[in-house]
């Protein structure tokens, strides 16, 4: 029994090739494969090229003889330089290939808002893989740098190369950059308040049902099937923009709802406060958005999710821009009838629909025109999380396709709007339906990213007439436009840095392009600026009180002048 584990393994290393039973081959092997992952992980890389390019390497190390007995001198502990530069490249990679595009401001934005209470556990597994794979990857190359002399040679060089070309350092540059550029207060001059002039006598409800990362890409039956047929079939009556882009800064959750709500990007307010890195107060508080202008119409405001609300500052959002009542996992969970009927996120679409049309009942016995905002969770990245009465209905899922999940949010969608107007709860009402941002990386990423992407972007209501209008806009034009729909008149059609795409007026995207946009919005900190303006540091830990002075009062007999010293006994 004592020998039983070096005969397994003199055994397992009979059936390996000779030069895979040396410790080199091993170490250049999981370079090889971190660096065809690293390449197969960026856009536009078929997956299967991890293969040639890691052949690729073990062939070019064989021919170069790296780490091979003829090129080792003494071996040196010193550590490489390149392992922080190898380990930011690796976050990069990770990052990529999770989401499928690297967005900075959604990081630091997350960094500042919190990620408390946030779901996708598989997400925290994938990551601690990586975490390992990294480690192991740093081992083996510094193995390789204090075995062969032309590594320790060169491997500066490498660490500079590795350093300048993350695209993860670019951020760093943002603020020198803005600092710089000439003109730094351009998007801030396209700013227009968001006012409103006048307001129809019966104003309208509102209902704004944001989909999760349902794009309106999937709508192409050529590369998705089916998948988006049930918002088909509503569009048949509704107004259906097709064009509307997604710039930068609005590509995750709450940055959509923000620049849908708001009419501008979410820029972080790292950089500007030295609160970046704690849990914001508040959040956007220097511009007025949806909530702010229709709770000064007395609105009632509701904003519901499956989700936490304490995630990413969604809470603190709502509550601060008008919203009476702001409910999310926290509120919603206790009210299940089955307990167990969650998912990693919280509720799933069915239950939070099913609280929906219960939340609509009550703001129509209050009275008065309200408003609600509702949040699905089927469509999430990266797989989706179809509600049970999906798949009572589609059949199994296999966890891993998103048009599974893609079908199954439409289908619930367009089945609580068709149970609303049953029970006759949509009368007076504007809905609006709309993505929240383009989905990150799924399973469908190789066909979504074949050809131009757009979002979602519907309205329904009793006073417009169902057509398609083809736009290039981004979700900054929902707020005018909205607000028009909704029979508000507003400012030359305009509000924050969107335009209503029902008035014929030229967006800002169809002006100067989103690459503009873009370049301005890394270069610029006026906008920026103004949409954190009031924002107040974190308090510190409270002061310690000071100790009590005894105050001495004089009287006027203390107040005598005293006697020169001569005249002392």
């Amino acid at each position: 029994m004592e020998n039983s584990a070096p005969r397994r393994s003199i055994m397992i290393s009979r059936f390996l090739p000779p030069s895979l039973r040396q410790l080199r081959w091993w170490a250049l092997l999981v370079i090889g494969l971190w660096l065809g992952f690293a390449i197969a992980a960026l856009p536009h890389v078929p997956p299967w090229s991890m293969v040639p390019v890691a052949a690729g390497w073990l062939l070019v190390a064989r021919w170069c003889g790296w780490g091979a007995r003829a090129h080792r001198r003494p071996a040196r502990r010193a550590w490489p330089w390149s392992l922080l530069p190898i380990a930011l490249w690796g976050l990069y990679v990770y990052l990529a290939n999770s989401f499928g595009i690297v967005d900075l401001g959604a990081v630091f934005f997350h960094l500042q808002a919190g990620m408390e209470a946030h779901g996708g556990g598989e997400r925290i597994v994938t990551a601690l893989l990586y975490t390992l794979s990294m480690i192991l990857l740093l081992a083996c190359f510094t193995w390789l740098v204090r075995m062969d002399h032309r590594w320790r040679r060169g491997e500066r060089l490498l660490a500079v190369a590795l350093l300048v070309t993350n695209p993860l350092l670019y951020g760093i540059g943002q603020r020198g950059a803005a600092i710089v550029t000439e003109d730094g207060a351009w998007l801030d001059r396209q700013y227009v308040e968001p006012v409103i002039l006048e307001a129809p006598g019966d104003p309208p409800n509102l209902l704004l049902l944001y989909l999760e990362s349902i794009e309106r890409t999937y709508a192409d039956k050529a590369r998705f099937g089916n998948a988006y047929a049930p918002l088909e079939d509503l569009g048949e009556r509704a107004v259906v923009f097709d064009g509307v882009r997604q710039v930068g800064n609005t590509g995750w959750t709450m940055a959509g709802m923000i620049a849908s709500q708001c009419g501008t990007p979410l820029m972080p307010a790292g950089l500007l406060h030295d609160s970046q890195f704690e849990p914001l107060g508040k959040v956007v508080p220097g511009v007025d958005c949806l909530g702010d202008l229709l709770d000064a119409r007395d609105y009632t405001l509701s904003y519901m999710g499956g989700a936490s609300t304490r995630f990413a500052g969604k809470g603190v959002f709502y509550r601060d821009h008008g919203f009476d009542r702001v409910l999310g996992r926290e509120e919603l969970e206790p009210r299940l009838e089955e307990p167990g009927y969650v998912n990693s996120w919280g509720l799933y679409d069915d239950t939070l629909y099913d609280f929906t049309v219960e939340e609509i009942h009550r703001l129509e016995r209050q009275g008065g025109p309200w408003g609600l905002v509702n949040l699905s969770i089927t469509g999430h990245a990266p797989n989706g999380y179809p509600a049970r009465d999906c798949r009572e209905r589609q059949g199994e899922f296999d966890g891993v396709d998103i048009l599974y999940s893609v079908e199954c949010s439409a289908w619930l969608v367009r089945r609580l709007v068709e149970r609303l107007e049953e029970e006759g709860l949509l009368e007076n009402t504007l809905v609006v339906i709309a993505s929240d941002h383009l989905t990150m990386r799924v399973s469908a990423w190789e066909e979504l990213i074949a050809g131009e992407r757009d979002n979602t972007f519907m309205l329904l209501g009793e006073h417009l007439e169902p057509h398609h209008e083809d736009v290039e806009a981004s979700t900054m034009d929902i707020l005018p436009t909205v607000l028009e729909a909704m029979g508000f008149v507003i400012d030359w059609h305009r509000a924050g840095l969107g335009v209503s795409l029902l008035s014929g007026e030229p967006t800002l995207v169809e002006e100067h392009g989103r690459e503009t946009l873009n370049a301005r919005m890394r270069e610029e900190t006026a906008l920026q600026e103004r949409l954190w303006e009031g924002l107040e540091p974190p308090q510190g830990p409270p002061t310690p009180p000071q100790p009590a002075v005894e105050q001495i009062v004089e009287t006027p007999g203390d107040q005598a002048p005293e006697a020169p010293p001569e005249a002392l006994p």
